[in-house]
């Protein structure tokens, strides 16, 4: 390698070495500190991650880096400031809950930077090998903070299914790797699409399958869902908030680049499969959250749902179908992290609470709370003028551009059945008899909830147009 092949790929990965240098730091102060050092270490770890979005937004150029393994476009500049601000914001909502519940370890904002480099090696990722790299990164990471409360049964079960199931994907994706590496000698995803333009074999495809089905149980689509509503009620809530946001972004980035980029000349294969685990994802979690009483269980097939209208704008496969996945992204981290700013607060007296009727009444005890909270319902069931309502537009216009007139149909019907268990949410906080008032929101509570609801309506009838000018701009890299 040159001097200048070095260092022009040094300047492309800069974010992620600044925030694996910062890791080690945070580790060592951490380290002497002690386990006081958790509020301190929070604070710099979010302000590293800032500080590593400013780099990006400001500083790094555009290219490919290492031969072809890391690609820095409009596209993976779009969803790295996505998942450096949703895991920005995570830290900063857990530092007074993991005091309060006493879980307040200086290791958790550490492993959500690592986390997050994995994240944005997985956006960047323009081979097989900085694929699993990255995905591995990230997931490694996330094992631990799942199970980060020791002293919590829940915490550790939910630790230990998220490391079972997620090691069964991870060989289900490896092995599709090798089918793909041995029927093409290929792992960078350019020269792959290259060979299967000139024409597809049956090994090529199985592969192609099994990488899927690995790429699929990251962002909790059916039937590789079954992990998300234990884990989610399980962990940490703080925890169930990164879950729910900035991992999903960087895994359907990545789901995205591996089928477009990859293997576009195999599109009519590949949007078979994305279309029928999107409309498994919709139905299901419309359905199957119906009966839920505890809200962060709600949330996780409220998720599973909505990665399957996301998927919509990918089995689109056309410049508008991505513009609307980066929307949908973009919009649904939002709302989940204004919803889990809310759920966070959730707390009595005598401790957390997490079911829905302990919202009762919510209205009459605090109805600013009750207000943006209700904002933020109506968008995640995409009722217009909210941000919501928009997200679902631009797939839904980007399936029927694609002539993809049933998905389109179905992905309509379950936003008609999901607004029921949103509604029934929003008629406990208003029209139920008060439970038992929630102790004051801690301010930075406050202010996220506050910016997620304000964003939700009325800031995106504003700044709507220029993200999704943005978002245009980053899916034209890939056509």
């Amino acid at each position: 390698m040159t001097p200048d092949f070095v260092s022009s790929s040094l300047a492309i990965v800069a974010p992620e070495l600044i925030l694996a240098i910062g890791a080690m730091a945070l580790l060592l102060i951490g380290l002497f500190m002690g386990e006081r050092s958790a509020p301190t270490v929070s604070g710099l770890a979010a302000a590293l991650l800032v500080g590593a979005g400013l780099v990006l937004v400001t500083v790094t150029p555009d290219g490919v880096a290492f031969g072809g393994s890391i690609i820095l476009d409009p596209f993976a500049r779009f969803m790295k400031v996505l998942v450096l601000i949703g895991s920005a914001v995570v830290i900063v909502m857990s530092v007074g809950f993991a005091e309060r519940e006493r879980f307040d370890r200086f290791e958790f904002p550490v492993l959500i930077v690592l986390s997050t480099i994995g994240m944005m090696v997985m956006i960047s990722a323009g081979d097989l090998i900085a694929l699993y790299l990255g995905l591995e990164l990230q997931s490694l990471a996330v094992y631990v903070v799942a199970a980060i409360n020791r002293d919590s049964v829940r915490s550790t079960e939910a630790g230990l299914k998220y490391f079972v199931l997620g090691a069964l994907s991870s060989g289900m994706l490896l092995y599709g790797a090798s089918l793909i590496y041995g029927f093409t000698g290929q792992i960078q995803f350019d020269a792959i699409a290259s060979l299967a333009a000139e024409g597809r074999s049956l090994g090529l495809i199985i592969g192609l399958v099994f990488v899927l089905a690995g790429l699929a149980f990251k962002i909790s689509a059916v039937p590789f869902h079954m992990w998300t509503p234990d884990v989610y009620e399980g962990a940490p809530t703080p925890v169930t908030a990164f879950f729910a946001g900035a991992p999903k972004v960087a895994a359907m980035a990545l789901l995205t680049r591996f089928t477009v980029e990859g293997f576009g000349p195999l599109t009519p294969d590949w949007q078979q499969v994305i279309v029928f685990i999107s409309i498994a994802s919709m139905a299901f979690g419309s359905f199957a959250a119906i009966g839920q009483r505890n809200i962060k269980r709600l949330m996780a097939y409220s998720s599973i749902g909505h990665m399957g209208y996301a998927l919509v704008g990918l089995a689109a496969a056309n410049v508008s179908g991505v513009r609307g996945v980066l929307i949908y992204m973009a919009i649904y981290m939002t709302m989940t992290l204004g919803t889990f700013a809310v759920i966070l607060s959730m707390r009595r007296r005598d401790g957390v609470v997490e079911e829905i009727d302990d919202l009762a009444g919510l209205s009459r005890t605090n109805p600013v709370m009750a207000l943006f909270l209700t904002i933020l319902m109506l968008s995640l069931a995409g009722l217009p003028p909210l941000a919501g309502f928009f997200a679902k537009y631009f797939v839904f216009v980007a399936a029927v551009q694609a002539q993809l007139y049933g998905l389109a149909v179905i992905g309509v019907l379950a936003s008609a059945v999901g607004l029921y268990y949103y509604l029934r949410l929003v008629k406990v906080m208003w029209f139920d008899e008060p439970a038992e008032s929630f102790v004051p929101m801690a301010m930075e509570m406050r202010v996220v909830l506050g910016a997620a609801a304000l964003f939700i309506f009325p800031v995106y009838l504003f700044v709507g147009p220029s993200i999704a000018a943005a978002a245009e701009a980053a899916a034209r890299s890939f056509f």
